[in-house]
């Protein structure tokens, strides 16, 4: 890889000083300027001509938000990583920055006792991001070779779909954003969705989402029930693993080890879905760097279930999806602009239009024999009782007809349907 030009802005002098140093260290990465201000780096773009920008949230003169939507008028497709504070205020102006155009995100060190402790997490945390934007901007420019074949994927026919489990780092916030709002309010199955952040930056998303779709959208919590028309978000720091309570399917936080570098993590959230619904699972991979999802969509192929993967041209990172493309998995790639409308319909199989169907998990065999057992003694009590119905009527239009034969069937019987 040629090396790569990184502009920093920062006002703090000891910030630029730090960062500088840290990524100069590295033999790809050349630092070929810094500035103390949007106005003054604005300046600098046409002279220095960097691969990539690192950009301070907060700044006197013109701040990085001001900067970024400037920025984005001259050069619409330059990378750029927002250098925010682990603050709610920080956080916010980050998601602002995110919906203005922003590429990523990493947050200062706060809290980690040492100034080597920092360096370390500047390394460990902006290196790779850098290399991995560049990388995936300089392959998106360069021309393909003619005839490169495409990727392979495996078609399926899904049954029924009951839980749409969705994964997502880099870019992930624009996708969901976008994806969310093409879903409609009687969406008959539950959300649950896995991005890579940290505390605060997840429940201010969710809030986002919630404001911006037809849908109820919360950031997970213990005990919470999942539900049609809702999309749970796992909290940064937190696994999100979903068990069974009576009849319901709950979200439960975990604080167990990190994989994948990551928590929470889309390959701990995916075996969980993949346990609980088997076959009714489908997974949607998004734009992100890295390979976290990829085990645990091997679980979800293994127990029945269908793989969707966001597509290279309009992924951000196709590291997360090209990564599920390149094990085997997807059954199907598809274009940011098309997700909402493959999601949307594969929910609908198997349901009435405009039908609410309580979503439950997989059964075990028992209770799949005593559930149909209950139809059927429903379905004998019902004929009894209203032996006027049409043979050919649809059981639920039937129960709704019931009072005009003189049968009025309980609450538990209407349950039933």
């Amino acid at each position: 890889m040629a090396s790569i030009g990184v502009l920093v802005v920062d006002d703090s002098v000891v910030i630029r000083r730090m960062v500088a140093s840290v990524l100069d260290d590295d033999p790809d990465i050349d630092v070929v300027g810094t500035a103390a201000n949007g106005r003054i780096a604005l300046d600098k773009l046409p002279q220095l001509r960097p691969d990539i920008v690192i950009l301070d949230v907060e700044m006197p003169v013109m701040d990085g938000l001001e900067t970024l939507r400037s920025l984005r008028v001259t050069h619409p497709h330059l990378p750029v990583v927002m250098f925010s504070t682990l603050t709610e205020r920080g956080a916010s102006a980050t998601l602002d920055a995110l919906a203005a155009g922003a590429t990523d995100y990493v947050t200062k060190p706060s809290h980690v006792g040492s100034v080597n402790a920092s360096i370390d997490r500047v390394r460990s945390e902006l290196i790779p991001k850098i290399k991995g934007l560049v990388g995936a901007h300089r392959e998106r420019t360069t021309p393909r070779l003619v005839g490169a074949p495409p990727p392979v994927v495996h078609p399926v026919r899904q049954d029924r779909v009951d839980v749409i489990a969705v994964g997502c780092s880099t870019g992930g916030p624009d996708a969901l954003t976008a994806i969310v709002a093409g879903l409609p309010a009687d969406l008959p199955v539950p959300v649950v969705v896995v991005q890579h952040m940290p505390p605060l930056f997840t429940r201010l998303f969710a809030e986002r989402l919630d404001r911006s779709c037809p849908l109820i959208v919360r950031e997970a919590s213990d005990g919470l029930t999942l539900q049609a028309g809702q999309i749970l978000v796992a909290p940064g720091d937190r696994h999100l693993v979903l068990r069974r309570q009576g009849a319901e399917v709950v979200a439960q936080l975990t604080q167990e080890p990190p994989e994948n570098y990551c928590r929470p993590s889309v390959d701990v959230l995916f075996r969980s879905v993949a346990a609980m619904y088997g076959n009714g699972a489908l997974a949607c991979v998004l734009t992100g760097m890295g390979r976290d999802g990829v085990k645990g969509a091997e679980r979800v192929r293994a127990t029945g279930g269908r793989i969707v993967v966001q597509d290279q041209a309009s992924s951000v990172v196709w590291g997360m999806p090209g990564a599920v493309v390149s094990a085997g998995l997807a059954n199907d790639i598809v274009p940011l602009t098309k997700i909402a409308e493959t999601l949307q319909a594969a929910a609908a199989v198997g349901r009435r239009p405009g039908a609410h169907h309580k979503v439950l998990p997989a059964s075990p065999p028992m209770a799949s024999n005593m559930a149909a057992s209950a139809v059927s003694a429903a379905t004998a009590m019902f004929e009894a009782h209203l032996p006027g119905a049409p043979a050919h009527l649809p059981m639920d239009a039937a129960v709704n007809a019931a009072p005009e034969h003189g049968f009025r069937p309980s609450q538990a019987f209407r349950s039933a349907w």
